[in-house]
């Protein structure tokens, strides 16, 4: 009958159609006004509406009827509602409630458990645990309630508390392996996880005893036998471990065994007789070595073996490092994690010679073997494609060797680069699509990229580094062409475009990328915030509410994830997606990519009633940070997948660091984009001390961390700064604000079009970034403006003048460079960037004018195109804002 009654209902909502379920709720409650199922569906679609107060108010309602809960129908509007809500405390009271009238439902009291899971309820989830575990005979739910225990000792790991949990959850595991109820490796990793976080590693070391109980487990599960052996190893175990790890690497071939096998050998060495206490690794890496399977691993063991013996002091014990490295290179160059193999060896070789200033000799050594090997390679690269992937590999080397002794002339840099580019893009495999030619025109550019900041990186030479990297745009965007699908071309791309301010460009190969998930925060930060800064908001918003979707999307999953672990009782993943989902809830990228959304949102313009609406109905306590919270932030974002040839500690030859356009946005950023929306809502709202308090610590943040904000950023918040000055003036009518406002004014003026173009550097520097940040801040100007007038203030007649003459200025000059980046920046391109006037790049630039034509055209459109975009988007904020 109930079913029958709620069935059009239902019917609305599997339609995805919540006003029409709305009206059939009416519908029924007009006939039964008191119908609890109906009243909590009801709540539930009120949610799907966006009328959230409402169904609050109804959901409570409804809770309070001791008979609802009596319904499975309105268990589950109500349960639904609460969720959508975000309330997990009344969502278990409804289940709660429930069970009152059903006390020994098992799937209720497993709901309890679940909706406590899910929302990191600990307390109440190891309550759930304990009522399963009294009213049900189920051995899974021993592990559900250790894993509850578990999670709350971790949760409140300096609580008195938590060692009584742990000495619970320990008892109640041994108790289950004496009953026999530890059966499978996820109950085992449990139980080692309980010892774990007590420190009890020599109890956990019997638990994985070889001739233990638990042996066949740990036997056939690869990641516990790595875990004996590293457990071996922190119990200086270092007998038990070797024997362990030559055991497990019999069986297969894992590289983390391998580390472990070396660590703890080395632990264990005798100084007295170094070459003998590593004879019997030594044997077992170069018997493994002649498995062709193997090969590979077993080497690179060797390898890392002496390096580390090198490193700690025994010199050539495992024998020479040097040897080994270039007899893995010989071994292995056709293949392409070749370099990334041996790239790591080679750095920590040459920093453990500095131990015995033998560093000069060790390059001078691997400089001899290229040199050695280098024409062979050149030579033989066309023959086949392992033949090309070996010559890359060489190069990458080369490249390394050139930073380690740390080469800044230009020149060097770009020695045979035209032999390089013409493999990369010319020659008969680069047309047959071989995948070495990519990574070969990859290397080219990371050359010319390189060699432009030594040869222009000082700040008056940028002019001639753009032109450069305009040359080093075109060899990548020919790379692209000849392979659209290379990930590491097109991010290089996308901050080379960036650099010389050309958003249109750089955001169409990154939407190319098909950037998905959990990218969006790892990611991200190569685009997001950029096109606000290039003029291009609303291209930039469509980012950001990307990104905000993903983090809502990942919010309502990752809790049934949390409930899957439990239903499939794979425990070991419970702890990752606890952690994972704090990662993504407090991470630096979400921060970011909120602020920039309510960033975009502040900059649209509207009447001034909205204006000064939208700022006082703000929600600003949900983005107020304190240091502490800031310190909590997690930062996923990937830097390294720019694919560097050097070392991190290089800065001079970090090309990810190089090319970043402007500062990544950090904590200090962070808080200055927090204030800003909460000094614009205290000055709309007349909040005066508030006000001065938030622009003495957004003031705070500039003297301080000046250097890790973008410079357009900082014009903007420093503009900010000025005009809560004028508006504290303002409101103070003994005081005149002429010489405020005359700030206010020229700190937009300043970032204005000059009245003279000649150069590209004019749009290839930071100027549009600047006209941006000018255009913003003329916004929020013309809040403080509506600010005054809405309060009757008399410097807003003043203030509102100034703004429009303001304005009149700027639509003049905006357009004047409009009409000049139309008509001239083409030309300019041709004449400034691709003549010969720079002696070092004069191969790159006769190259890509020579046999690029086409890429050289599509560059410059690109680039012409992008700038004149910028141009007009700033253009139009202008003409959109009046005072």
């Amino acid at each position: 009958m109930e079913y029958r009654q709620l069935r059009p209902i239902y019917d609305a909502l599997e339609g995805s159609d919540p006003q029409r379920a709305l009206k059939e709720c009416d519908k029924l409650l007009r006939k039964h006004p008191n119908h609890p199922s109906a009243r909590a569906i009801k709540a539930y679609v009120l949610t799907q509406t966006g009328r959230t107060e409402e169904a609050l108010a109804l959901s409570l309602s409804v809770l309070e009827t001791p008979t609802a809960m009596a319904s499975a129908h309105a268990q589950q509007g109500l349960t639904l509602a609460f969720r959508a809500l975000g309330r997990p405390h009344e969502e278990i009271m409804v289940y709660t409630a429930a069970l009152a009238h059903t006390p020994n439902d098992e799937t209720l009291h497993c709901k309890v458990f679940k909706a406590a899971a899910r929302n990191r309820m600990f307390k109440e989830q190891h309550q759930a645990a304990v009522q399963l575990n009294k009213l049900f005979d189920n051995p899974k739910y021993i592990w559900w309630l250790v894993v509850s225990l578990l999670l709350q000792a971790r949760d409140s790991p300096k609580n008195a508390a938590a060692q009584v949990q742990l000495k619970l959850a320990e008892r109640l595991v041994e108790k289950a392996v004496a009953d026999g109820n530890l059966k499978s490796v996820e109950e085992l990793r449990v139980y080692l996880d309980v010892l774990d976080v007590q420190d009890k590693r020599e109890q956990m070391v019997e638990v994985m005893d070889v001739n233990g109980q638990l042996a066949a487990l740990i036997a056939n599960d690869p990641d516990l036998v790595t875990q004996r052996i590293e457990l071996l190893i922190k119990t200086q175990a270092y007998g038990k471990a070797v024997e362990a790890a030559i055991a497990a690497l019999k069986a297969r071939d894992n590289w983390a065994d391998y580390k472990l096998y070396i660590e703890a050998v080395i632990a264990s060495v005798d100084p007295a007789a170094a070459g003998a206490s590593v004879s019997t690794i030594c044997a077992h890496l170069e018997a493994w070595a002649a498995d062709r399977d193997r090969a590979r691993s077993a080497k690179l063991a060797q390898v890392a073996l002496a390096t580390r013996m090198f490193e700690s002091g025994f010199g050539d014990a495992a024998g020479l490092p040097e040897l080994l490295i270039w007899g893995f290179i010989d071994q292995f160059q056709e293949k392409a994690i070749c370099y990334t193999d041996i790239m790591q060896f080679i750095i920590a070789h040459h920093k453990a010679a500095g131990k015995y200033d033998a560093q000069a000799a060790v390059i001078d050594y691997h400089w001899a073997q290229l040199e050695k090997r280098m024409p062979a390679a050149r030579e033989s690269a066309g023959q086949s494609d392992g033949e090309a992937q070996a010559w890359v590999n060489l190069e990458k080397v080369r490249y390394l060797m050139q930073a380690l002794r740390g080469e800044t002339d230009p020149s060097v840099w770009l020695a045979d680069i035209e032999v390089l580019l013409n493999f990369g893009l010319t020659s008969k495999p680069a047309r047959k699509k071989q995948p070495a030619c990519s990574d070969m025109t990859l290397l080219a550019c990371q050359r010319i990229i390189q060699a432009a900041f030594l040869a222009h990186g000082a700040t008056s030479a940028r002019a001639q580094l753009h032109s450069a990297l305009f040359k080093a745009l075109c060899v990548l965007e020919s790379g692209i062409r000849l392979n659209e699908g290379n990930f590491m071309l097109k991010l290089y791309a996308i901050r080379l475009y960036l650099y010389l301010s050309c958003y249109e460009r750089a955001r169409a190969i990154y939407d190319s990328l098909s950037i998905k998930h959990v990218q969006q925060e790892t990611l991200g930060h190569m685009i997001l915030g950029h096109g606000m800064m290039l003029g291009c908001f609303a291209a930039d918003m469509e980012l950001c509410y990307d990104g905000v979707a993903f983090y809502d999307r990942f919010r309502s999953k990752m809790p049934r994830d949390i409930e899957s672990v439990y239903d499939q009782e794979t425990y070991s993943n419970i702890q990752d997606f606890i952690e994972f989902q704090r990662n993504l809830d407090c991470s630096v990228q979400h921060e970011c990519t909120h602020r920039y959304a309510l960033r975009g949102e502040g900059f649209e313009y509207g009447s001034a009633k909205e204006m000064v609406a939208r700022w006082e109905e703000a929600d600003t306590r949900s983005i107020e940070h304190t240091e502490e919270s800031l310190g909590a932030l997690h930062d996923n974002r990937d830097i390294s997948v720019m694919g560097l040839l050097t070392p991190k500690d290089l800065a001079q030859w970090d090309l990810e660091l190089l090319t970043r356009p402007v500062p990544m946005p950090g904590h200090e950023w962070i808080q200055a984009f927090s204030l800003v929306p909460q000094i614009m809502h205290h000055m709309v709202c007349a909040e005066i001390e508030l006000l001065q308090i938030k622009s003495s610590e957004l003031a705070a943040i500039v003297d301080k961390h000046d250097n890790a904000l973008p410079r357009s950023d900082l014009i903007l918040i420093r503009g900010i700064i000025d005009m809560v000055a004028l508006y504290i003036q303002a409101t103070d009518q003994q005081h005149a604000v002429d010489v405020q406002l005359d700030k206010l004014v020229e700190g937009i003026s300043a970032n204005l079009p000059e009245d003279q173009f000649d150069s590209l550097f004019v749009l290839s520097s930071d100027r549009i970034r600047n006209l941006s940040a000018a255009s913003e801040l003329f916004t929020y100007a013309l809040v403080l403006k509506h600010a005054l007038s809405a309060q009757h203030l008399p410097a807003a007649n003043a203030v509102g003048l100034a703004l429009s003459q303001q304005r009149k200025s700027a639509l003049k000059s905006v357009n004047a460079l409009r009409g000049w980046t139309d008509k001239c920046a083409r030309s300019l391109i041709s004449d400034q960037w691709l003549a010969d006037g720079d002696d070092a790049f004069t191969g790159v630039a006769r190259f890509v004018r020579d046999s690029q034509k086409q890429t050289v055209l599509a560059v410059t459109k690109a680039c012409s195109t992008s700038w004149l975009r910028s141009v007009k988007n700033v253009l139009m904020q202008w003409e959109q804002c009046s005072s």
